[in-house]
């Protein structure tokens, strides 16, 4: 006789189950992670600056991840390997736009406008105060800065992410807490 535990006793899978599952070839396990994490990467990716090309950036950190899932030891969480690929894909994609305006031609006619629509939607004062002084900051206390209040990881895990020291990523958001309440306090 099978037994199966009431609904509000059954937990969900962790993400090593499901990658375990999705390696066995269970094509839903991969749908339950990209649904677990998508929304947080795409915060993630939007945080790093990136406005437009979002969903296309998310995808391409599942498909990458994806495709190198056999490289994942687990020495941090999941979804602090799938921010790093995202990190990795905006930092390139900074790099190929940085060449072709190397390469392009600009004509005299030429002129581009661009309006960010999550500043149309923003009405809140206090909340484009905050924005304007974590975009005051240094690039790296604004990553170490989001990932810490936006992604509530650890300092550990941004130290891996970034490439640090746990003591330098403590420093880093220590620097950038106190310049976000002296912009406030201007």
């Amino acid at each position: 006789m099978h037994v199966t535990a009431p609904p509000e006793l059954a937990t969900d899978p962790s993400d090593v189950e499901l990658i375990r599952r999705w390696r066995g070839g269970d094509g839903r396990a991969a749908t339950q992670l990209v649904e677990r994490h998508a929304q947080a990467v795409a915060r993630f990716i939007a945080s790093q600056g990136e406005r437009d090309g979002v969903d296309e950036l998310v995808q391409d950190t599942f498909v990458r991840a994806f495709g190198a899932v056999d490289s994942f030891r687990g020495d941090s969480s999941f979804r602090t390997w799938l921010f790093t690929i995202a990190r990795r894909l905006v930092l390139d994609r900074r790099r190929a736009t940085k060449r072709s305006r190397m390469t392009a031609t600009v004509e005299e006619n030429d002129a581009v406008t661009q309006f960010d629509a999550l500043d149309g939607i923003v009405a809140d004062e206090s909340l484009q105060r905050v924005r304007r002084a974590v975009d005051a900051l240094s690039p790296r206390q604004r990553e170490v800065f989001t990932l810490r209040v936006e992604q509530g990881l650890s300092y550990k895990e941004i130290a891996d992410l970034i490439g640090s020291t746990e003591g330098a990523t403590r420093v880093h958001f220590h620097n950038a807490m106190r310049a976000v309440k002296e912009f406030l306090d201007d």
